[in-house]
């Protein structure tokens, strides 16, 4: 009975699925069932199947999607609890696909659905990338204003030094890729961000072969953007992965950076301390550090360490142990600075000995206890 069911099965399904279609979702249930049924129309005479990746949405787009999954077999969805972020969700859906091409696009209705068949023919053609193009051909941005248009062209000019393949639309998030190049790419990829495209081409080290298809940016009609300050950051974190993140770790250079501003806070809050509070040097001086290892504390916490961003009590109690942290770490600093400048007698080198030994310290003692994964 059961060889005879499986049978039925695997007959009403003769042809192998040809494309695999990720779309990333947080917050979409108002455009997922529009989204499908443009993907009906649009990929018609294709083999394809949907895979969602829906990152802890809240608006009940993972229970719409089960439903639909039900009752549609070309529908499946991925649900991931605790972790965010559209590349690393593209990548988990690609991964968890068959397909010899895998095709990407955001669910929020603004990438033309229209031009898949274009892309995954050309890749079913011969190239091995192909993508929708807001800059060349018959691309446009659509309704964007002029500011906007000028980041996006200004972090399409920081993405060309990084990439091997030449593009004219490196941010794009409608494309299709080969199935093994994305296998070639995945154990480079920073997993960084919303551009995984960008990810992508600057993870192979070698031209790909690629095509493009003009189409224009659509406007969002329902769901709110997820674009804020966050996402520039991010993009800029790709770039520091994809430069530096081979010989030092993005987190460290990011927080050497927040270190840095630090500094600055330390001797503005002793500048206001000695001489508009008029304290003492020792109380300014602490009042001073408290403040600045505060301050450290909380951009850490909001950059670096989104990840995994402490909130409530736990906020407090990370506070406390960065605190405990950075104490030895000005121990640390203290004592080899005092040690090299027994040995060579230069002021400057025993200080920048003793503030690397410091900083350094600070970074992986409060990634273990602070910020630790739970």
């Amino acid at each position: 009975m059961f060889q005879q069911k499986f049978a039925l099965q695997t007959d009403a399904r003769e042809a192998p699925l040809e494309l695999c279609v990720v779309i990333p979702t947080l917050n979409e249930a108002g455009n997922v069932e529009a989204l499908l049924e443009k993907l009906g129309i649009a990929l018609a005479g294709i083999e394809w199947e949907a895979i969602f990746v829906d990152d802890s949405s809240s608006d009940g787009t993972p229970e719409l999607l089960t439903k639909i999954a039900q009752s549609d077999r070309r529908v499946r969805m991925i649900r991931r609890i605790g972790r965010r972020g559209l590349s690393s969700a593209v990548v988990e859906g690609a991964l968890a696909s068959t397909t010899p091409v895998i095709a990407v696009i955001d669910a929020d209705l603004q990438h033309d659905e229209r031009i898949l068949p274009d892309l995954y023919r050309a890749v079913a053609g011969g190239h091995e990338l192909a993508i929708g193009t807001r800059y060349a051909g018959t691309g446009s941005t659509g309704e964007w204003d002029e500011s906007r248009l000028k980041i996006s062209r200004f972090a399409t000019a920081l993405a060309s030094p990084i990439m091997k393949t030449r593009l004219s639309d490196p941010m794009s998030g409608l494309f299709a890729v080969r199935r093994d190049v994305l296998l070639e790419a995945a154990p480079r990829l920073s997993n960084v961000g919303y551009k995984i495209l960008l990810d992508v081409v600057a993870s192979i080290h070698r031209p790909l072969k690629t095509a493009e298809v003009g189409y224009t940016f659509g406007t969002r009609v329902a769901g709110e953007s997820k674009l804020d300050e966050m996402v520039a950051l991010e993009y800029l974190e790709l770039l520091l992965d994809k430069t530096v993140g081979r010989f030092v770790p993005v987190k460290l250079v990011q927080f050497g950076a927040v270190g840095m501003l630090g500094v600055g806070v330390h001797l503005l809050l002793l500048d206001i301390a000695l001489n508009a509070l008029g304290l003492a040097f020792s109380g300014a001086q602490a009042a001073a550090v408290i403040g600045a290892m505060t301050f450290n504390f909380a951009l850490n916490n909001r950059f670096t360490y989104r990840d995994r961003q402490l909130k409530g009590l736990a906020w407090v109690g990370g506070l406390l142990s960065f605190y405990l942290v950075c104490s030895l770490g000005a121990v640390a600093n203290v004592g080899i600075g005092s040690l090299v400048y027994d040995q060579f007698h230069g002021w400057w080198v025993a200080g920048i000995a003793g503030a690397i030994v410091g900083s350094v310290w600070n970074y992986v003692a409060s990634g273990w206890l602070t910020w630790a994964r739970r």
